[in-house]
């Protein structure tokens, strides 16, 4: 697959992506736990087919120490074990954010009482907020044919410092 258009290379681009990355800064420097974070950007990219930012957010999140049987299992969270209430929470918001398209309700009201169940005010607006940036940013990458494969753990991090 070849590369559509390299955003940073285009001023609009290069600037809204500065802005974009700021808005993750947020989240990351939240109280939700960053393999939560990890998780739920993994599940969205691959719901969306995102090669991009699911290379990003395995690499991101093993090298935060998540097992390679956890990451493994993201695609099929409902039907393993390895995931703890509040994260199976969080998928399935991640999910059901992500497939608004599909489900006439959008977020169910069991997901969100699962959510709140879990996660405290500050957490559950990083988990939106979360759920829309990484939904946003695999259509950026979708959209121009941001290949899988190149990514190094603390890329991200290094080019919002």
């Amino acid at each position: 697959m070849d590369t559509r258009f390299n955003l940073f290379e285009n001023e609009i681009g290069s600037r809204f992506a500065k802005r974009f990355a700021g808005t993750a800064v947020v989240i990351h420097g939240s109280s939700l736990p960053k393999s939560t974070q990890e998780l739920m950007s993994l599940r969205a990219s691959q719901i969306n087919g995102c090669g991009h930012c699911v290379d990003m957010h395995v690499k991101e999140a093993a090298a935060a120490g998540e097992s390679a049987v956890r990451l493994h299992l993201v695609a099929a969270w409902r039907e393993s074990t390895v995931f703890t209430e509040a994260e199976r929470a969080a998928l399935a918001l991640a999910e059901e954010g992500t497939r608004l398209a599909d489900a006439h309700q959008g977020v169910s009201d069991e997901t969100w009482a699962r959510v709140r169940k879990h996660y405290d005010d500050d957490q559950i607006a990083a988990l939106v907020c979360l759920v829309a940036l990484i939904n946003a940013a695999n259509r950026l990458a979708v959209i121009t044919h941001q290949p899988g494969g190149s990514y190094e753990a603390g890329m991200f991090a290094a080019a919002v410092d």
